[in-house]
């Protein structure tokens, strides 16, 4: 299931979601990527994650931009470059991930789930993965009449993992990783019943269309790799090298998150940081 970028075809990505400014542990994710993009002598894409209705925020965009220009990272495609490309932002690219949903559907891949929070929160023999997304108990699995939807809209719609099969891929930076569908991870939602696209679903569909050849993010997401590994296999996709990246951690050792405002690019450029002394750590 690997994919390898090449120096002639490299083409990487930055991958920022306006839900908050962007902190210390995005700012070394972003340089690493950026790095690797001018190694390759490649193309780097900006494309804003704003799927979320509820969180982005149009502020948080235009801080996103301003902070990565600080820190010295420069794309090719996406905000601000002009000419055909871009700008790329999610909440503009549905009917390529209601394609990829028909795909997935029309071949059985995907099924409807009318379970809510509630019934999932009492699957108490259900143990939770470490990235905060429970193993489905499976009680819509055998649900029949997907066919009838037209739509998305109105249900949970999750992948079916192939149980018990390793997902296996080298990763760039860390080696050889491998994942067991059905014991890791279950099966795993694509779009919900708000009529979102899950962030499974469309990062491999904007990376399949964009050609993305390398993806670099955090060693938090190695198990959505594993899922996303799987999404590619199902819509005939080639999936993109990956390198996962070290995470920054506060002085208590947890991963930084966008509440932690202290360590936002933002607030160490006022508090009168350099983008080298940024970038550096």
């Amino acid at each position: 299931m690997d994919g390898m970028a090449t120096p002639n075809t490299y083409r990487g990505r930055l991958a920022p979601s306006p839900t908050g400014l962007l902190h210390l542990g995005h700012a070394r994710t972003f340089w690493i990527a950026a790095q690797r993009a001018v190694r390759h002598g490649g193309t780097l894409v900006l494309r804003n994650e704003d799927l979320d209705p509820q969180r982005s925020k149009a502020e948080f965009v235009e801080a996103m931009l301003e902070d990565l220009r600080w820190l010295g990272i420069r794309w090719q495609e996406g905000p601000d470059c002009g000419g055909p490309h871009g700008p790329y932002s999610q909440s503009e690219r549905r009917e390529f991930y209601l394609s990829a949903w028909r795909s997935l559907k029309d071949q059985g891949f995907i099924y409807p789930c009318t379970c809510s929070r509630k019934d999932l929160a009492q699957a108490a023999s259900a143990p939770n993965d470490t990235d905060d997304e429970p193993l489905y108990p499976g009680r819509c699995r055998s649900r029949t009449g997907a066919a009838r939807f037209s739509a998305p809209a109105g249900v949970n719609w999750r992948f079916r993992v192939p149980d018990g099969e390793a997902v296996s891929f080298t990763d760039l930076h860390l080696g050889p990783q491998s994942f067991v569908a059905g014991r890791d991870f279950g099966d795993f939602v694509v779009w919900r019943r708000d009529d979102v696209p899950a962030y499974q679903l469309a990062v491999v569909v904007d990376d399949a269309e964009m050609r993305i050849t390398e993806v670099v993010r955090g060693v938090d997401l190695l198990k959505s790799t594993a899922r996303q590994l799987l999404l590619y296999r199902a819509l005939g996709w080639t999936s993109p090298g990956c390198y996962h990246c070290d995470l920054v951690v506060d002085d208590s050792g947890v991963r930084l998150a966008k509440r932690h405002d202290a360590l936002s690019i933002r607030h160490l450029r006022e508090a009168g940081r350099t983008a080298e002394s940024v970038r550096g750590q």
